[in-house]
């Protein structure tokens, strides 16, 4: 399905300021994902945002966020404010409009006046794009970030998820704080038994999904990357390290085969938490979804977890239909898109 935009694609960037990755995207595909602790320097985040911005050209700013949950700010309207501000200093002449969850971009100074309107939105930007893939009857909308994994249910090409804050969505199981970097392995399993290791894991971040990823062969070496667990780099070798100290080893009492058969059980219980979540947001919508759109760089984990569904679906992979770049992206892309539309209507 074509992305209705204007005849300039690119006039408006959309920028997505999340708490551990920046990222941007225009509608004619352009797109980005830059790693930022937000939580750890705040100030820089208007110089990060500067670094963003020179290389992509645009007339106007698209902003959402998920970054006003981070604990170095008192309260979510100090976050939404003090994000604000920053995307302001970074762009200083460029109009800049906000997405809300009412549906619709609004100003910087409506944003101020109601910042939970605009905090923890992007979902909700993604899902109004997402909504044109299924203009008619039920789909679902599945993103897996590093993070989080949201599971949107759309109907009559609308978002029309039970709740709308980050705690309604949790409540109703659709927000998952499960994603396929970023989760703790201690947080995943908790205090249940692992089979492969026959008593429950150390409660300690020793390791995270990443690892699990890397050791079964799932994601790419990152050899210059040490933002790990343990401050060594993103290697398979390191990451099997990283799991043996979950069961309170190391690598000369934890064998390669036993770290591939610990991390292939993670993933299964992994999965089927996002399974089950995909189940019960289903269950709601009026009838069985007939279309699912998967986004993030998580789309491979959404996409096993699909067989839970009755058959006769179809998918549509943003990674497939645009590019892993935008799909990594998405709700980024999702505000250039949604931003051009605007400008379009304007004309």
């Amino acid at each position: 399905m074509p992305v209705r935009t204007r005849t300039n694609p690119g006039s408006v960037l959309g920028i997505d300021v999340g708490g551990a990755n920046l990222k941007a995207a225009t509608a004619d595909g352009r797109a980005l994902s830059v790693p930022f602790a937000l939580w750890r320097e705040p100030k820089n985040l208007a110089k990060r945002l500067r670094e963003i911005v020179r290389q992509l050209q645009f007339d106007r700013l698209a902003i959402t966020m998920t970054g006003e949950l981070c604990d170095c700010f008192a309260t979510k309207r100090e976050g939404v404010h003090a994000i604000l501000d920053s995307v302001v200093r970074a762009a200083p002449k460029r109009s800049v409009q906000v997405w809300s969850t009412c549906g619709r971009f609004v100003t910087l100074e409506e944003a101020r006046a109601e910042p939970l309107r605009v905090a923890a939105a992007n979902w909700h930007a993604l899902a109004t794009f997402a909504g044109r893939f299924v203009a008619q009857g039920a789909g679902l909308l599945v993103d897996i970030g590093s993070t989080t994994t949201d599971v949107i249910p759309l109907w009559e090409g609308r978002p029309v998820s039970k709740g709308l804050t980050d705690s309604g969505r949790l409540a109703a199981g659709e927000l998952l704080y499960t994603g396929v970097r970023r989760t703790p392995v201690s947080a995943l399993l908790g205090q249940m038994t692992v089979a492969e290791l026959g008593h429950a894991v150390a409660a300690e971040l020793f390791a995270t999904m990443h690892d699990v990823y890397l050791v079964l062969g799932l994601a790419r070496g990152e050899p210059l990357n040490c933002d790990t667990a343990d401050g060594r780099p993103a290697t398979r070798a390191a990451a099997h390290a990283r799991l043996a100290r979950m069961s309170c080893h190391d690598v000369a009492r934890f064998s390669w085969g036993r770290a591939r058969r610990f991390a292939r059980e993670i993933l299964r219980y992994q999965r089927s938490i996002v399974e089950a979540a995909i189940n019960k947001v289903a269950a709601r919508l009026p009838q069985s979804p007939g279309t699912i759109v998967l986004s993030g760089i998580g789309d491979s984990l959404a996409g096993a977890a699909l067989r839970c569904l009755p058959r006769g679906f179809r998918v549509i992979a943003l990674r497939k239909k645009l590019s892993p770049a935008v799909s990594a992206a998405a709700c980024a892309y999702a505000l250039a898109v949604l931003g051009e539309e605007v400008l379009s209507a304007e004309c």
